[in-house]
Formats: structure tokens, sequence, C-alpha cells
């Protein structure tokens, strides 16, 4: 009985009932669909505040243009670091199913407080008119802070969930062990990215536009509605997914290695607490799928201990310091791969500090300059369209014709790999930077020349002069996103996937508080040896922006040497000597 259960079920897997997951009615790209459609939605609910925040910042709650910044840096930071937490959850104690439901709850409450708000009049600092840049206004403060505040990270708290929990959802879809699955999976993530764009051109275009003229109240309502149409969606797709069981907590299993490691340092080899053989098979005590037992088998033959990072094999003794530090060789294989994937992830950072700027100072560049197409007034906040656009071109060409190409031309199952496609992120990144410096010096020509430095008029300058950075950056976005989740997914153990998907959105993340601490640290450094601060100040052509850009376009050109070096080094994981198409992979 048991043996015909193994042929028609997925072991290790669920539906959402709890009941054992069946091959041929659960899973596949029917269940993946429903993720993409419900991405579309909650990106749109997400992006439309996020991209347009700092204008209602410094406009509604008078906060300056660099408090401004560092607002919605640091809220959208926290959100997408919230994503581990998202993404911990799913693979310790709920499922990806679960989650996701959970958080599209709180995302809702919170885009509720922050529309109940925007609708009140009294719940906001009142309206401040002056004809002076240099002039500020009240900021909001007390109760109304409060409240602001807390209806921001409540939607932070539930993106956070959203983003660590519904991308591996989709991505455990898929039959790992044939390589039709396999390219389905990387078929999914990139039309993941490709949904995430269709969201984010709703949202910069008709939602910015009802926030800049039919009032922020309509703008966060409309937020507040799609995320909540989203959860009956998502449950819509419930008779097709296949969840995964969780297998505890990949946290306990990482910090137990280490600390099995140093304890077990400079323990004398006695026959009782000697390093176990290296060809020792260990036991398993978490159930797993027919393809997972396959793939550990032809990754890992004999479970041998792998020479590199040598000195985590010492957390596999046959007598440790505690009982509760007793390790397997697998468990040590897994920390292993996860320290490894560590550098190309801190490599990222930067990338996304640059990402940062489309959302902060790019935004404010624009609004001071003439924003009109024709007869057409176009909101700031719009901006993204320009890369939007792209990416929604670019991702099925590159998806279709491509990857198809790539994989005849290189006779490999990847085509171009995970970390040649972030690499060209990280590079265009740098050229983004450095045109967006020379905007900037532009844009404060004609300032100066037009006499409107002080002025809020709009300089005669067309915004679209900003649109390069954007396309650039949004560029940089599509080849490094969607490479980032499926490489941390696929190069990741089976008991941490979610997680380590989750790692694409904290690197964004911290680069977003990166971008928070550089503007605090360049203005600290450059008001110690200058009079004032390259960042400060109500009006941003006073502003040294040409010179932060400068300075990331540097950090960028020389994190890359830094990525190059780590990526060199890198084997990728999931190369079998006994497939072909996954050979060569570096």
């Amino acid at each position: 009985m048991d043996e015909a259960q193994h042929l028609y079920t997925w072991d290790g897997y669920v539906d959402w009932r709890n009941k054992p997951a069946l091959k041929g009615r659960h899973g596949g790209m029917l269940a993946a669909s429903f993720v993409l459609a419900v991405e579309v939605l909650e990106n749109l609910a997400y992006l439309a505040n996020a991209s347009n925040l700092v204008n209602y910042l410094s406009k509604f709650m008078h906060y300056s243009p660099s408090s401004s910044a560092n607002i919605v840096t640091n809220f959208m930071g926290t959100a997408f670091l919230l994503a581990l937490l998202g993404g911990i959850l799913s693979d310790a104690f709920f499922t990806t199913y679960r989650i996701y439901l959970i958080s599209a709850t709180i995302e809702f409450l919170g885009l509720s407080i922050l529309t109940v708000q925007a609708h009140i009049p009294s719940l906001k600092p009142a309206i401040c008119v002056s004809a002076n840049r240099n002039t500020p206004c009240q900021e909001v403060d007390g109760g109304r802070a409060a409240m602001l505040f807390a209806g921001l990270y409540l939607v932070a708290l539930g993106v956070g969930g959203i983003k660590g929990s519904l991308p591996p959802h989709g991505a455990e879809q898929f039959d790992e062990s044939t390589p039709h699955s396999r390219k389905q999976r990387s078929t999914f993530f990139n039309y993941y990215v490709f949904c995430l764009s269709c969201g984010a051109l709703i949202a910069v275009t008709f939602v910015v536009w009802v926030e800049d003229n039919k009032g922020w109240q309509w703008g966060f309502g409309i937020s507040t509605m799609t995320i909540l149409i989203t959860i009956p969606i998502f449950l819509l797709g419930s008779a097709t997914y296949r969840n995964k069981v969780p297998t505890g907590s990949p946290i306990t299993t990482l910090f137990k290695v280490l600390v099995a490691a140093i304890c077990n340092t400079g323990f004398s080899r006695t026959p009782e607490n000697a390093i176990t053989s290296m060809t020792t098979t260990p036991s398993y005590t978490t159930e797993t799928s027919e393809e997972e037992e396959r793939q550990k088998k032809q990754r890992a033959p004999n479970h041998s201990a792998t020479e590199n990072l040598k000195f985590l094999n010492r957390a596999v003794i046959n007598k440790p310091v505690h009982p509760a530090l007793g390790c397997t060789i697998q468990e040590v294989e897994e920390v292993k791969i996860v320290l490894k994937i560590l550098p190309i992830f801190m490599t990222t950072i930067v990338l996304n500090c640059c990402l940062a700027q489309l959302s902060t100072f790019s935004v404010q560049q624009a609004a001071t300059m003439n924003t009109k197409i024709g007869s057409l007034s176009v909101p700031p906040a719009s901006l993204p369209v320009f890369p939007v656009l792209f990416i929604m071109i670019l991702a099925p060409v590159y998806n279709d014709i491509i990857l198809p190409f790539t994989r005849k031309l290189t006779k490999t199952e990847m085509g171009v790999t995970h970390l040649q496609r972030i690499g060209t992120g990280l590079f265009l990144s740098i050229v983004a930077m450095a045109v967006a410096a020379l905007v900037e010096m532009k844009r404060k020509k004609v300032a100066a020349l037009s006499g409107l430095l002080n002025s809020t008029k709009p300089l005669p300058i067309t915004f679209l002069w900003v649109a390069p950075q954007y396309l650039f950056l949004g560029s940089a976005d599509l080849f490094s996103l969607a490479a980032m989740m499926e490489f941390f997914f696929t190069e990741s153990p089976l008991s941490m996937r979610s997680l380590a998907t989750a790692l694409s959105w904290a690197s964004l993340a911290m680069g977003y508080y990166l971008s928070s601490v550089l503007v605090s640290v360049v203005n600290w450094v450059t008001g110690t040896f200058r009079h004032t601060p390259w960042l400060y100040g109500a009006n941003l052509n006073h502003y040294h922006l040409e010179r932060f850009y400068w300075l990331m376009c540097a950090l960028s050109s020389l994190n890359f040497g830094f990525y190059l070096l780590w990526a060199n080094r890198y084997k990728y994981r999931s190369n079998r000597p006994d497939t072909n198409s996954q050979n060569n992979c570096d």
C-alpha cells in the first residue's frame, strides 16, 4: 500500500486540506499561474504608494526632501527585510500557503489605516503654502505621526510576508527531477518579474495619477481594495497547489552547526569524540520527496563531507560537547552551501542601493522639472513607467527567444547562468549612476542660468532627461532579480528554500538601508569639513546630488570587482556528472 501511494503522491507535500498532494492533480504551471495573477495585484497595491510616497511625505506631512527620502528607504527596506521572516516561518512552522493569507490580511489593515488618515483632514498637519523652497513647514507629529508610521509598518510587515512566501510557493509547484519541469520553473521566475512589472505599470500610471489629481485617500483606497481582492483569487487556486511540509527551522540548523564546530575545536581526538567517518551516512529525520532523495544522492555521493570550509567538519563528532549539538554530515554540508552563496548575496546589496534612488531622489529631481509632454501633465512618480515598459517587453523576449537560443548555443539547460545575469545587472547599475550624475549636473546648470534656484516654479527642462537612469536601472533589475531568486532557490538546501529565496528581497532591503546610511554619512562628513552638507535642506537645487551619484558610481564599480572575484570562484551545486544539461554552467 505504501509503495502504491508513493507512485501517486508527492511525498513531503500536502494540499490545502493537509492531505497528501497527488501527482497529476497538484502542482504544475496551472497552480503557478494563480501565483502570477496574485503578484500583479499585490505589487500594484504596494508600489502604487511606495513609488509616490516621497511626495506624500514632503507635500502633506511636510518632511524635508532628505527626511522623506530616508523614511521611504527605511519603510521599503523594512518591508523587504521582513521577507526573511516570511521565509523562516514558511520553512519552519507554516506552509507558504498560510503565510500568504496571513500577510495579505496584515497589509490590508495597514493600508486601511493610511486610507483613513489621508481622508480625514484632522489626522494630517495643517496645509502649508510657501513660495520659497528654503522655508520649511511644520512636520506631522504626535499621534498623527504615530498613526502614519503604524500604517506604514503594518504594510511593511504584510509585504514582507508576501514577498517571503509567494515566490517559493510558485516555484515549489514544479517537479525538480525532470529537465522540462526545471525549465518551467525558470520560466516561472522570469514571468514573475514580468508580473511585478504589470502591477507596477498600473501603479505608476493610473494610481499615481489618481493620488496627484483626485487625492491620496483614493490612491490608498485603491491599494486597500486591490490587496483585499488578491485573497479570493489566491484561494481559487487552492485545489491545485502542492504545499511543502515545514521541516523545522533552518536557522536552528545553521546556528547548531556553527556552534558545534566552534565548541568542538581543540578537543583531543579520541575514539569517543573523533570526527565521524567521512563516508558515514547520516540518519534522516525529515520526510522528503522522491525527487529530493534522488538529488541528494546525486549531489553528495556517499554523503561524504567536502574539503571546502573544513572547519565546519568539526561539528560532526561521535560524542559532541552536548547532545543538542549533535550534527549530521548532511546538516554540515547544507550550512556550507548557505555560507558559499552569502558572498554573492552581499555583492548585490550595492546594486539595490542604486535601485533605491528610483523611489527617492530621482522622483524629487523630476518634480522640479517640466513634467508636461505636449498638453499632458505627467506625475513625477510615473517616471518608473520607462523601466517597467522595458521590462515587460524584454522579459518575454528573453524567456521565449534569447534563452532558447543560448541553450542551443551553449548546449546547457540554463543557457545563460544565474551569475552571468546578476553580473550584467551590476554593470548596468554602474552606467546608471554615471548617467544620473551627468543629468543632475545639467539640471542644476539650467536652474542657475534661469535664476530659479530658490523658486518653486518648474525648471525649463523636460523631465524626460531623467528617463535614461530609469531605463538602465530597470534593465539592471530585470537581469538581477529573477536570476537572484532562481539562484538562491536552486542552490540552497531543500529545507531552506523559502528562506534562501527571501535573500533576494533582503538584499533589496539592505540596499535601501545602505542608501539611508550613505545619505546620513555623506551629510555628516561633508557637514564636518564644509559649511553645508551635500544633501541637506528643503531645496533640492542646493543639494550636491551629482557628487552623491558619482560616489555611488565609484562604490558600484568597486563592488563589481568583488563580485567578479567571488563569481569566478563559485561552483554550482546543481552541476552533476551524470547530467550533461547542467555541465559547464560556469
